[in-house]
């Protein structure tokens, strides 16, 4: 079947802020594929806003509301028929681009979105085994699709049918391990805080055995081993992250406990 791919119909809503070191990345894999690239920027201090422009891209600044409903802005700002939300830290390979080219162009009415692999480069390599496969939700007609989850780990829904796309999604996650323990921290800490406000319990027991049940996932179910120091690194990542989570909830619930004048 002889379809016609129209740039046009693609617009790329991209989330960022002081990403200079990957937004490059992220913009160039996705040249020629969408007739509109979309920057949401919440406060860029360094060349991220400059490097966004100098492709092309337009950047409208909002104030940082958490991930999902910074995602949701950006979603809501693209109208074309078809939209593929990135991170600043993500770029498309040429399978998937030749992927997302033709489900943009055949334009199946029955297809509300499409789901693409997610993989992590670490330390130089790209790791095929570590938090694999990462199925997200990222290309969707935006009628069909709403950001939801809970802070930091969002998820795109779609109502309605939903495929499953070849390539990957590049994931430049991690500069060096100071960043990764930062991130895995950070990200562990916001986890916390959403599980407290959705009432979840605290529990030393989750703190014991959620963290070694983390590095094992990757470790064992994943063979995260197979990807040399890198997998072990981020497996143990993992596990901190998972710390971080429970020991926030901890003290979160202590908080509670001492009465509305104690300091979290």
């Amino acid at each position: 079947m002889n379809v016609q791919f129209e740039p046009s119909a693609l617009s790329v809503a991209i989330i960022a802020c002081n990403n200079d070191a990957t937004i490059a990345r992220t913009i160039e894999s996705v040249e020629g594929l969408a007739g509109r690239v979309v920057v949401v920027d919440s406060g860029s201090t360094d060349r991220t806003i400059e490097i966004s422009r100098g492709f092309g891209a337009e950047v409208i600044h909002h104030d940082w509301e958490g991930h999902i409903r910074q995602k949701q802005f950006a979603l809501d700002q693209c109208d074309t028929p078809w939209v593929l939300s990135l991170d600043s830290d993500e770029s498309v390979d040429e399978r998937l681009a030749g992927e997302i080219r033709m489900v943009v162009a055949l334009d199946d009415q029955h297809v509300a979105g499409c789901e693409v692999n997610r993989r992590v480069w670490f330390a130089g390599r790209e790791l095929k085994y570590t938090w694999q496969p990462e199925w997200r939700m990222r290309l969707v007609r935006p009628q069909c699709a709403k950001w939801a989850g809970y802070d930091p780990h969002d998820r795109l829904d779609v109502s309605g049918p939903s495929r499953r796309l070849s390539g990957v999604l590049r994931h430049d996650a991690f500069a060096n391990v100071a960043e990764l323990l930062r991130k895995q921290i950070n990200h562990g800490v916001r986890a916390g805080e959403s599980y407290h406000a959705l009432g979840r319990r605290a529990s030393f027991l989750n703190l014991t055995v959620s963290p070694t049940a983390a590095i094992l996932k990757q470790l064992v179910l994943k063979s995260a081993w197979l990807d040399g120091w890198p997998g072990w690194a981020c497996s143990i990542g993992a596990g901190i992250s998972a710390a971080a989570k429970h020991m926030r909830l901890l003290e979160l619930a202590a908080a509670d406990s001492n009465g509305p004048d104690a300091k979290p």
